[in-house]
C-alpha cells in the first residue's frame, strides 16, 4: 500500500500584500504535487515551532519540501525552479530567482519592501516568539 503523498509547506506573512500574491501566483501542484499555504500569523502551533528551531519569519518565508526547510532566499529560489513556467508570473519567476546568486542579492530588497509595506499598512511583524510574546511593530 503506498503512502499518501505528503504535501509541500509554505510559510508566509498573511498581512504582507506582496508575500499574499506571491504565494498566490505560485504554480507548484503541476511540479511538486499538494501545497499548503500557512499564514505565519494565523496561529497554527506550527509556526511557533519552526521559530524555537530558530527560524526568523520576518527575516524571511519558509518552504518546507521534502522534509526540509528552505528559509528566506533559499525558498525562493527553490519555489523558482519548481514553479511551472505556464503562466508570465511563472517564467518571470523562473528567470529571475532560480539563480542562486540573484535570489541572494534580490530577496533583501523583497524584505525591506515588505517591511515598508506593513508599517505604511499599520501592521506590525510577526511577533518573535508565539508561545509567548504580544504583538510588536518594527
Amino acid at each position: 500500500m503506498s503512502s499518501p503523498e505528503k504535501a509541500a509547506l509554505i510559510v508566509y506573512d498573511g498581512e504582507c500584500v506582496f508575500c499574499q500574491n506571491y504565494v498566490r501566483f505560485l504554480r507548484l501542484r503541476e511540479t511538486v504535487g499538494p501545497v499548503e499555504l500557512l499564514d505565519a500569523r494565523s496561529g497554527d502551533p506550527r509556526v511557533a515551532a519552526f521559530q524555537r528551531e530558530g527560524y526568523d519569519l520576518n527575516d524571511g518565508m519558509l518552504f518546507v519540501f521534502d522534509d526540509r526547510v528552505h528559509h528566506g532566499d533559499e525558498a525562493v529560489n527553490l519555489l523558482a525552479i519548481l514553479s511551472s513556467p505556464s503562466s508570465l508570473f511563472g517564467r518571470l519567476n523562473r528567470v529571475i530567482l532560480s539563480s542562486r546568486v540573484a535570489a541572494r542579492l534580490i530577496y533583501p530588497v523583497l524584505k525591506l519592501g515588505r517591511r515598508i509595506t506593513l508599517r505604511l499598512r499599520g501592521r506590525p511583524l510577526i511577533p518573535a516568539d508565539l508561545d509567548r510574546s504580544p504583538e510588536r511593530g518594527w
